[in-house]
């Protein structure tokens, strides 16, 4: 992998964790690195799911890839939410 492609993968991480962010009703106290993080592994397994499902490849935008790519981003904050909370002391 290249420089380019860290970057990118970062990029492209942190606009998916943000669009599963955004999904999620309420106020998420997880920190920006861990919706990054959130968002490259949506993206990644959402890329790898659409391909099983042979819709990874289509004419134009791949929408149906997109879509679950922030749907599993949205799990993830969820997921990262109700543990990340847990850890907390008040």
């Amino acid at each position: 992998m290249t420089v380019t492609g860290i970057i990118t993968a970062i990029v492209i991480g942190a606009i998916i964790g943000a669009l599963g962010r955004l999904v999620v009703p309420g106020k998420q106290n997880i920190p920006i690195w861990l919706t990054i993080v959130i968002g490259i592994v949506a993206a990644l397994i959402g890329t790898a799911l659409a391909g099983a499902l042979g819709v990874a490849s289509t004419g134009g935008i791949d929408w149906i890839e997109l879509l679950l790519q922030i749907g599993l981003a949205a799990v993830g904050v969820i997921l990262a939410v109700s543990m990340y909370g847990r850890r907390r002391v008040h």
